[in-house]
């Protein structure tokens, strides 16, 4: 399209071109990241690129090794993306037409999204107001309610929204006596902890994604499945390669095209050299903006027994709105998870809410506002940011 717009009006006296046209914020800088590992990391996809083994290379398995010593895991599977990683341990556990699997609506598609590809019946569970996180007497309603629409409650899927683990004592505690095995959905989290352990290993089997933006993230898809469980593992292992045993030829089960490649992998373990001082960043910089707006907006609460990566560092507000638009006019990006939740959807209005309803996730969804955070956000975009909410609010 051709530019018809005429040029801007020269700035007032006074204020220079800067003042009348304030700098763009990056709500995740990727940029910054690169700029600081750009040397290893160029060497590492240069290794890939002459050893050759693009599919399942060394680096794939120094990854998994990797992460199964940072987070205390017996057993780790990289996968293609964070979803096969919640759809492999589904397909592995047999779960299929006639289970329920539970999961928040107040969450990414992709954790429903499992549950229907893999044959069985979602049931939307509700969230608590200040952590975001799946709400344990919510779950407990929802497995009787699948009980009483004749479905076989067989997994939940706890999602640790925004970097915070869920309540997984609790959850545990309650799955174990309902006959009911546990998915984390660690996508938004891994790098966290909760009572002195690390994600990845709080629950039966957990799943995480390395999209781009994670705190960990590569440069596409992937993802990894985490577990202690032997015979699991070994079963996940098959399903990743389109179900192939020994070799390629034997094929023990249905499966899917789920591998990491591996210059995703190369890529990953340079991040992981950074990983640590990186979250150290992150909290850092969310524990300044919670001192800088808590009496502006309602702002994340961190229980005390666990800690967070911010994957997402999330206000709630009823002047939503007005934050976003006048955010928006000083170059600051925002992001709203999820104005739509799963249950509201189309392709998922047909599936079951837990009795009595969702009223925590409705009212999230029409105040939950995420602001720019990353490793590398510098004080003065942060006062920007800051100043322009409480601009929107007051």
């Amino acid at each position: 399209m051709p530019d018809t717009a005429s040029a801007p009006a020269a700035a007032p006296a006074g204020v220079s071109k800067t003042d009348a046209e304030p700098k763009p914020i990056p709500f995740i800088d990727l940029q910054a990241q690169r700029r600081r590992i750009e040397a290893p990391v160029n060497a590492a996809i240069q290794k890939v690129l002459a050893h050759g083994g693009f599919v399942m290379g060394p680096e794939v398995t120094a990854l998994e090794r990797r992460l199964a010593e940072h987070c205390g895991a017996k057993y780790v599977l990289s996968c293609s993306s964070g979803t096969t990683a919640l759809l492999i341990p589904l397909m592995a556990k047999g779960v299929g037409p006639g289970d329920a699997v539970f999961v928040p609506s107040f969450t990414f598609t992709a954790t429903a999204e499992v549950a229907v590809l893999a044959g069985a019946t979602p049931v939307f569970v509700d969230v608590k107001r200040d952590t975001f996180n799946m709400d344990v007497k919510s779950l407990e309603r929802a497995i009787y309610t699948a009980r009483g629409l004749g479905l076989h409650p067989r997994v939940v899927i706890p999602v640790d929204l925004f970097g915070q683990p869920a309540d997984m004592d609790e959850i545990n505690t309650l799955c174990a006596k309902e006959g009911v095995w546990v998915l984390a959905d660690t996508a938004q989290s891994y790098g966290a902890g909760y009572k002195n352990k690390r994600v990845g290993n709080l629950a039966e089997v957990s799943a995480t994604s390395f999209y781009p933006s994670k705190p960990l993230g590569c440069y596409g898809d992937g993802g990894a499945v985490f577990t202690d469980d032997a015979d699991l593992h070994q079963r996940m292992t098959h399903i990743r390669v389109h179900g192939q045993g020994k070799d390629r030829n034997e094929n023990v089960c249905i499966g899917l095209t789920a591998r990491l490649d591996t210059i995703q992998a190369a890529v990953l373990l340079e991040k992981m050299n950074i990983f640590d001082a990186e979250c150290v960043e992150r909290n850092r910089i969310a524990a300044r903006y919670t001192a800088l707006l808590k009496d502006v907006v309602e702002t994340p609460v961190i229980r005390g027994d666990r800690t967070s990566v911010w994957a997402q560092y999330t206000i709630k507000s009823k002047k939503r709105g007005a934050i976003v638009s006048t955010l928006a006019a000083e170059k600051i990006p925002t992001a709203l998870f999820y104005p739509r939740p799963i249950h509201t959807q189309p392709a998922y209005r047909m599936f079951p809410s837990v009795e009595g309803g969702l009223p925590v996730t409705e009212e999230l969804a029409l105040e939950a506002l995420s602001l720019p955070m990353h490793a590398y956000l510098s004080e003065s975009d942060q006062d920007r940011i800051v100043a322009a909410v409480a601009k929107a609010v007051g």
